[in-house]
């Protein structure tokens, strides 16, 4: 279903050092009163917000990680370089530290003992500052347990029991964990911030006395004409008024193939303008254009997580706390109940296992991972609304296709005139073509095409030609033609009129003329499947799709006709849109809760993809209706992307799996040697920072789909 309105502002943030601190302020932020919405998407480094006192907002994301920095999208980047910054504190900890493992013999004789001190000292507090700041910050939250309050208490307690290299080695790897870690998340961000990178600077608008001016692309308004040379992408959307040439639409559609322009021609902003200069008439507004649309389904994606992310939030908030009561029972218990054991012992165990319990492998992987599922699909052409849609196409099973304009081209063409009553060929031609002035129905535009092309006359809309008009779904028209009755559609609006017929039974799709209750003969208008249909029913059966189905407004002889050459199982025809719906629930229902997904390109195919588990609408610069209730979009018109979806859905899952077992097993196997005195706090840091950056690389695998099935 089609969510509420919503006033989202996007700010841009900055120095946010890790996914807990995100998930933390989204949590606190969601609970103040007048917020409506908040996701921080820690991934994205984005934070979407639609509440009535921003600046009270930003206040608590103060309180809480005071190094963090916003600001609004559109006034670009903060000069902010944290990553340089803490690369240049970790250099100077490590010589420090370097110096003092050195000199590490010399400094226990007892003339230099405090430069042991001092040198670890200086060493721990450059490395850790930060780190202990935040802790103590989020203390004043009333924050605890994340993981600056665990790196904390850890080093600060193996500098209470004399081990000062651990203490400074623990805060000074963490920090290298950290560095890379975020070296990976940014070079993820800046992949995704490349796909999102689409709009042009400026645009060159022509004014009517041939004046070229170059202004941005937001100032520029609808009527307008811009002038974009070879090698320049389109600002907005338009109509080519003057000039040919060959267009890049990959960044929006994924196909590599260039598309020829030419007077007429409508293009998108994004698009690549590659041989010849174009004179555009602007047909919308920025915000309203179609490399809009498309960045705005992407960037607001992450705000609807999957099951998975939803389990990993929650399990984090529990698994600090009870990882903390883990290490005080392993610090007190043993050396209380069991003879001969020391209390130091046990302790240093216990500060390793507040090492090794940060969750951060899992807390930044695991979204990283969705979003790089959903930034390498739209790199193919695929929009993927969210990623609990990843998941569902993941687990997909039954397809149900609408017919017109998603498994046939949508481009029909008049095949027969046949009159009857004596009455011309050119007569019943005429009265069907004007009578079809007002509509936008497909079979409409194709009559009228085709009485244009055959030179019978100029189609000019008049009042006192066609008086009234009325469309009746799912059977045709009712008009007041020249002061006559006419009605047009398919058999059976004849029947329910009472309009006295004997030609029922037509192959095609048949298009049937009455006038003043008289029966005048009928149109017949083909449409043609789309290319690669049944190879890609083929892929989808190849990746474990069982049921192919079809629903369709046309007759039942047109229907299967296209369903046995698409190679579906089995089709519904006859339909009326409300009836789509019906039978769509009746799939839903003989499938027992298989994910089922719906894919359909027109106004009437809306309730449908809403009420699938999964809808799916065929090319993002087509229907807005269908566009903005789907939750995935095909920008490139094909059925193929399915197969391709699907497969990002899987591969985007398996390599969160991935991570989740490798964080997961890691700290368990890491957990039982710390508590059997098996590993030190060296070991302790690779299962926290290691594991982390581990699992982010592997997380950006998802980004990295080229193409092919997996």
């Amino acid at each position: 279903m089609a969510e509420p309105t919503r006033n989202l502002k996007q700010y841009r943030i900055e120095n946010l050092s890790c996914a807990s601190c995100a998930q933390k302020i989204e949590t606190a932020v969601g609970k103040m009163p007048g917020v409506r919405f908040v996701h921080l998407n820690f991934a994205a480094a984005s934070l979407e917000l639609d509440a009535d006192d921003t600046k009270a907002v930003f206040d608590r994301i103060q309180e809480i990680e005071p190094q963090v920095q916003l600001q609004v999208e559109t006034e670009g980047n903060l000069e902010v370089d944290p990553l340089r910054r803490k690369l240049i504190l970790i250099g100077s900890a490590a010589v420090l530290f370097i110096i003092g493992l050195g000199l590490a013999s010399r400094l226990e004789w007892p003339p230099f003992s405090s430069g042991s001190l001092l040198i670890f000292g200086a060493a721990y507090l450059i490395s850790g500052h930060q780190v202990i700041w935040r802790a103590v910050q989020n203390i004043r939250a009333g924050s605890w347990f994340d993981e600056t309050f665990l790196m904390t208490v850890a080093t600060i307690g193996a500098i209470a029991i004399g081990e000062f290299p651990e203490a400074v080695g623990v805060m000074l790897f963490y920090q290298v964990g950290e560095y890379l870690q975020h070296r990976s998340v940014s070079r993820s961000r800046k992949m995704i911030e490349a796909l999102m990178d689409l709009h042009p600077d400026h645009a060159v608008v022509v004014h009517p006395d041939g004046r070229q001016e170059q202004v941005p692309p937001e100032q520029i308004k609808v009527g307008q004409q811009v002038h974009v040379r070879p090698g320049e992408k389109f600002p907005l959307d338009g109509v080519v008024l003057d000039g040919a040439s060959l267009v890049d639409i990959s960044l929006l559609t994924g196909e590599s193939v260039p598309v020829a322009v030419s007077p007429g021609s409508e293009v998108f902003a994004g698009a690549l303008n590659q041989t010849g200069v174009l004179q555009v008439q602007v047909s919308k507004p920025l915000a309203e254009s179609s490399v809009s649309r498309m960045l705005a389904l992407v960037q607001n994606a992450a705000s609807r997580k999957a099951a998975t992310e939803r389990f990993i939030t929650r399990f984090a908030r529990w698994y600090s706390p009870a990882m903390v009561i883990l290490a005080l029972g392993v610090a007190l218990i043993p050396p209380l109940i069991l003879p001969g054991q020391a209390f130091d012992q046990w302790f240093y165990r216990a500060l390793v296992l507040l090492v090794i319990s940060c969750p951060c492998a899992l807390l930044v992987s695991i979204p990283l991972g969705y979003f790089g599922g959903i930034g390498g699909a739209s790199r193919r052409g695929i929009l993927i609304k969210g990623a609990n849609f990843l998941d569902v196409l993941a687990d997909l099973r039954v397809v149900v296709f609408d017919k017109t304009g998603t498994i046939t081209q949508g481009s029909f063409r008049v095949t027969e005139v046949v009159p009857e009553l004596g009455i011309p060929r050119g007569e019943l031609f005429t009265i069907a073509a004007t009578a079809e002035l007002y509509s936008s129905h497909p079979l409409a535009e194709a009559i009228r095409k085709a009485y244009r092309e055959e030179g019978l006359g100029d189609l000019v809309v008049r009042p006192e030609i066609v008086e009234e008009y009325q469309e009746d779904a799912g059977f045709g028209i009712k008009a007041r033609v020249n002061g006559s009755a006419i009605l047009l559609g398919n058999d059976a609006i004849l029947h329910r009129e009472g309009i006295p017929h004997t030609t029922c039974d037509v192959p095609g799709t048949v298009v049937h003329v009455s006038r003043d209750g008289s029966y005048l003969g009928y149109l017949v208008v083909e449409d043609q499947i789309k290319p690669g249909v049944s190879d890609a029913v083929a892929a989808l059966r190849k990746l474990g799709i069982t049921r192919l189905s079809m629903l369709s407004g046309d007759q039942e002889d047109v229907a299967s006709r296209v369903a046995a050459a698409a190679g579906l199982d089995d089709f519904r025809a006859g339909l009326l849109p409300e009836e789509k719906v019906a039978s769509l629930e009746e799939i839903l229902s003989e499938e027992g809760g298989a994910k089922v997904a719906f894919v359909g390109d027109g106004i009437n195919d809306a309730p449908a993809l809403a009420r699938a588990d999964v809808g799916i609408a065929m090319g993002a610069l087509g229907t807005d209706a269908a566009r903005e209730t789907a939750d995935v979009v095909l920008m490139r018109d094909s059925i193929a992307q399915i197969a391709e979806a699907v497969t990002i859905g899987r591969r985007t899952r398996r390599i969160v799996w991935q991570n989740i077992i490798l964080a997961l097993g890691a700290k368990f196997i890491f957990i039982l040697l710390g508590i059997a005195g098996s590993a030190s706090m060296w070991e302790a840091v690779f299962a926290d920072v290691g594991i982390t950056v581990l699992a982010v690389v592997n997380a950006s695998r998802v980004m990295q789909i080229r193409s092919g099935y997996e």
